[in-house]
């Protein structure tokens, strides 16, 4: 969000949801796949790519 000038407010609008449920979704420890869909369509970014490349990385070590 930083990279592309997005505030939180910008995305909790975008993903029809109130500020303070973005912070509390930045601090969880799991999100759900519909939310993380919503959440990289919005910002133009595939955190599924990175999850994926992550889990390779991990494999191999």
């Amino acid at each position: 969000m930083d990279e592309q000038g997005r505030s939180v407010i910008w995305l909790a609008k975008q993903i029809d949801c109130e500020r303070t449920n973005i912070y509390n979704i930045f601090s969880r420890k799991d999100i759900n796949t519909n939310l993380l869909e919503r959440i990289s369509l919005e910002l133009n970014h595939n955190f599924f790519k990175e999850l994926s490349d992550g889990f390779k990385m991990k494999k191999k070590e």
